[in-house]
């Protein structure tokens, strides 16, 4: 493999074409968004910088790893040259099946399908294809170029050399893979998002305030982060729609997302990127 497409410019997105880029690879990186594209070479190129500062990298790595990113709005032209491709787009499911129907179509035989959905039945995704046995799950953890784990999830129908193959990809890339397989919230999520809905609820019925539950967490559970500051950090749509997804999946109310997540939602609160979540973030 040498050319790799990343689809979906956003947070992920960009922390994925960053990583693979590092490594060697050529990558193309696909948005609809011209705007957004333009933001994540500059998130990708602040991000080496700081690895510059640290040290970590040379200004030639720098140079080089910026160079292998190549960017487009057509899908179709970079599914066609791919030797691989990671889905990154919005945790939609009407989308991620919209967008895998088309890669079908339009790359090769033989290039594996992978997608980075924290949630989403990989099953359900490979059913839209014609090539349900490429398909897998390849969920890096949020920032990728510092986070370790990517769990790799098989469909029902993926294959042990496809899943072999994202293995042993995932550890040239720097990172440690973990083989699950594919039910509602994978690993991560389900263990997560539990514990998250649970500090929502702490916060909905006046225990305690959001500093509170997250300092008890952080210091009497050595987390690095406390739930509510967490959820902001990842997002309180994401969050949201995984509990729900997970509610559906398994039919059981330990899932349902407490009230005051579903109305901040709403109300449009969703944590860092919007400025105001459980906690009010300036610049």
């Amino acid at each position: 493999m040498k050319n790799i497409t990343v689809i979906g410019a956003g947070t992920m997105g960009n922390g994925i074409a960053h990583v693979f880029a590092m490594t060697g690879y050529e990558v193309t990186l696909v948005d609809i968004s011209p705007d957004a594209l333009e933001r994540a070479l500059k998130t990708i190129e602040k991000n080496l910088g700081r690895m510059l500062k640290k040290e970590k990298i040379s200004e030639q790595d720098m140079a080089a790893t910026l160079q292998r990113i190549q960017t487009t709005t057509s899908m179709q032209e970079a599914a066609a040259k791919a030797d691989f491709i990671v889905e990154a787009a919005t945790e939609r499911m009407d989308l991620k099946l919209k967008i895998f129907e088309e890669l079908d179509r339009y790359a090769p035989e033989g290039v594996i399908l992978a997608s980075n959905t924290s949630s989403i039945s990989i099953t359900k995704i490979g059913a839209a294809t014609q090539r349900p046995e490429w398909v897998i799950g390849m969920h890096f953890m949020n920032p990728v170029p510092v986070m370790k784990l990517v769990e790799v999830i098989r469909g029902y129908a993926t294959t042990d050399e496809v899943t072999q193959k994202v293995m042993e990809l995932s550890r040239e890339l720097g990172k440690t893979p973990v083989e699950v397989n594919d039910y509602p919230g994978f690993v991560a999520n389900r263990i997560l998002m539990p514990m998250i809905n649970e500090a929502i609820y702490t916060l909905f019925e006046g225990v305690a305030g959001a500093e509170e539950i997250d300092t008890v967490m952080k210091l009497g559970m050595a987390h690095p982060m406390g739930p509510l500051q967490l959820a902001d950090f990842i997002g309180l749509d994401v969050c949201l729609s995984i509990l729900r997804i997970m509610h559906e999946g398994f039919g059981n109310p330990k899932y349902a997302p407490c009230p005051l997540l579903v109305n901040m939602v709403a109300a449009g609160k969703l944590g860092r990127k919007t400025g105001e979540g459980f906690y009010r973030y300036d610049g």
